[in-house]
This record gives structure tokens, C-alpha cells and sequence, in this order.
């Protein structure tokens, strides 16, 4: 049986609404692991304290 080859071919960046993909380097055991990049879609309101009754 032939050693599995150590290179991979390279995948687009994936891209959605909210999310970003890259695949990463390729590790000295042929792992090929992605990173995954979110970007926020909720917004944070400032507090602001209650009236007082």
C-alpha cells in the first residue's frame, strides 16, 4: 500500500451571511483542519438604569 500523499488540494474560502471558512496548513500527519471566522449579528444596547417609582 502506497503512503497517502501529504498534500491536499487547496478549497475557495467559504462565505456566507455571517460566517467565514479557510482551511488551514496541512500538519505533519496530513490533517488539513479549517478555521471558521463569525462575524456578530446581534447588537448590544447600553443599559440604562430604570425610573424610580
Amino acid at each position: 500500500m502506497s503512503e497517502p500523499s501529504k498534500t491536499r488540494p487547496k478549497v475557495p474560502e467559504g462565505k456566507s451571511r455571517y460566517l467565514l471558512t479557510r482551511q488551514k496548513e496541512a500538519n505533519d500527519k496530513g490533517y488539513v483542519g479549517y478555521d471558521t471566522i463569525w462575524e456578530s449579528f446581534q447588537k448590544e444596547a447600553e443599559y440604562k438604569t430604570p425610573k424610580r417609582p
